[in-house]
C-alpha cells in the first residue's frame, strides 16, 4: 500500500484529503506545519507528498527544497503562474488550485505514483518510432540502434517514462543524478542537444521540446 503525506494546516481540508485516501486504500500520514512535515520526512519514507504552500513555521516553498526524489503534489490557493512556475522550478511534479476536484486529485496521484511504479520495474518503453531497452541500456530509433552516452540515455529514460508532464531542469538532475556522473544546467542543455541531434540521424519528427523557463518534455 502506497504511503501518502498530506502537508496542509487547514483541518477541514486536510479531513476532506485523508478521508478520501483513506477511501482509495492509501495509507496516510499528516502534518499541519512545514516543520512538523520536515521532521516526518528525516524519520519516514513517502511514496507521494501533498504539499500547501502558507503553512505555519515552515512555508511549502522552503519545505519544497528540501524534498528529494519524492513526487510532490502542490495544493495551493495561489493561482499566479508566478507561484506555478516556481514551484515546478523547485522540484514541484505538479500543481492544482484550490477549490480542486476529488476525482481529478485522485486522478494526478495515480499519474504521479504509476511513474514512480515504473522507474523500479520499467522493461521496455515505446513512443512512436523510439524504443527503449532498458535491460541492455539501448535505443532505437525507426528500429535502428543509436548509441547513447550513459547521460543521454539516462535523460530520454525519465523524458519517456513521463511522456505527458513537463520536467524541471532541477527535478531533471535529481532523476539522472541517481543513474549518471554530476550533471548541471549547463551540461544537461549540451546533453539535451547531442541527444537531438542523435535522434534527428534517423528521423525527421522532434521528440524532446524544451520549455521555455521550466524544463523539458517529450514532445506530443
Amino acid at each position: 500500500m502506497k504511503k501518502i503525506l498530506i502537508i496542509e494546516d487547514d483541518v477541514s481540508i486536510h479531513n476532506v484529503i485523508e478521508e478520501l485516501l483513506k477511501k482509495e486504500g492509501y495509507i496516510t500520514c499528516n502534518a499541519y506545519s512545514g516543520t512538523e512535515a520536515l521532521l516526518l520526512l528525516g524519520k519516514e519514507k513517502y511514496d507521494l507528498i501533498l504539499l500547501d504552500l502558507m503553512l505555519p513555521g515552515m512555508s511549502g516553498e522552503e519545505l519544497l527544497i528540501k524534498v528529494k526524489n519524492i513526487p510532490t503534489i502542490v495544493l495551493s490557493a495561489k493561482i499566479s503562474s508566478d507561484d506555478k512556475v516556481n514551484c515546478l522550478l523547485s522540484g514541484a511534479n505538479d500543481y492544482m488550485t484550490k477549490p480542486f476536484e476529488t476525482k481529478e486529485l485522485l486522478a494526478r496521484i495515480k499519474v504521479q505514483l504509476r511513474g514512480c511504479c515504473q522507474t523500479n520495474i520499467i522493461e521496455n518503453l515505446r513512443y512512436r518510432e523510439l524504443e527503449l531497452l532498458d535491460d541492455n541500456h539501448t535505443l532505437l530509433v525507426c528500429n535502428q540502434k543509436v548509441s547513447l552516452t550513459k547521460t543521454e540515455y539516462a535523460i530520454i529514460k525519465q523524458l519517456l517514462l513521463n511522456p505527458t508532464q513537463v520536467i524541471p531542469k532541477n527535478k531533471l538532475l535529481d532523476l539522472i543524478g541517481m543513474d549518471t556522473e554530476d550533471c548541471d544546467e549547463n551540461s544537461l542543455r549540451v546533453h539535451i542537444s547531442n541527444l537531438r541531434k542523435k535522434i534527428r540521424d534517423y528521423t525527421e519528427n522532434e521528440y524532446i521540446e524544451s520549455i521555455w523557463g521550466i524544463g523539458f518534455k517529450i514532445k506530443s
